[in-house]
């Protein structure tokens, strides 16, 4: 089984976090939530408490195919100021693993040295501290192992771009059929 983790920080966007996490349960693909501190109750910056299934002490890094990032603040430079989250997202890259950042969070794979020669997004209050080869005002960019995406409205279509990376693009079809988006993207239109 595919499986995928997605560190937790304080301070986290929880939008962000919990969409990823359920849209990539909903493709079947294993994705555990890792708090980074030494407890498993994280609060997300809008002061909502989550239980994280694993510790990132405990994690088993290498057995995951991808690592996500979700953004917010604090969680962002909670993220950041981690070196073993720093160390972890190098060796992700290394491995070529897929490494995934929406919002504020590319700033730790920044922080990693790993975007100066890819195409990236974010959230607009953090692009003056990236410094990739080229910023790109898109709902998500994919160069290579890195997915970025701008935001909580994005989570979404950045969790599909994951299903669709790791298991093919048949099967983030199908989710957003099943949750509705593709209706909702027409009608829209």
């Amino acid at each position: 089984m595919k499986k995928v983790i997605l560190f937790l920080a304080n301070g986290f966007e929880e939008v962000e976090a919990l969409t990823v996490v359920d849209v990539l349960r909903r493709a079947e693909i294993i994705c555990d939530m890792c708090s980074i501190s030494d407890s498993l109750s994280v609060k997300s910056s809008h002061g909502i408490e989550v239980k994280a299934d694993i510790l990132l002490k405990d994690a088993d890094l290498q057995s995951y195919l991808g690592l996500v990032l979700p953004g917010g603040m604090p969680g962002s430079t909670n993220l950041r100021d981690n070196e073993k989250v720093v160390t972890a997202v190098q060796s992700f890259n290394n491995d070529g693993k897929i490494l995934a950042a929406v919002c504020a969070a590319p700033i730790v794979l920044e922080k990693a040295g790993i975007i100066n020669k890819k195409r990236v997004t974010s959230h607009p209050s953090v692009k003056g501290d990236l410094k990739p080869l080229e910023y790109l005002e898109e709902i998500v960019v994919e160069d290579g192992n890195i997915v970025t995406s701008r935001g909580a409205g994005t989570s979404l279509h950045f969790g599909l771009k994951l299903v669709e990376k790791i298991v093919g693009k048949e099967k983030a079809d199908a989710i957003k059929d099943g949750i509705m988006l593709l209706f909702l993207e027409e009608k829209i239109k």
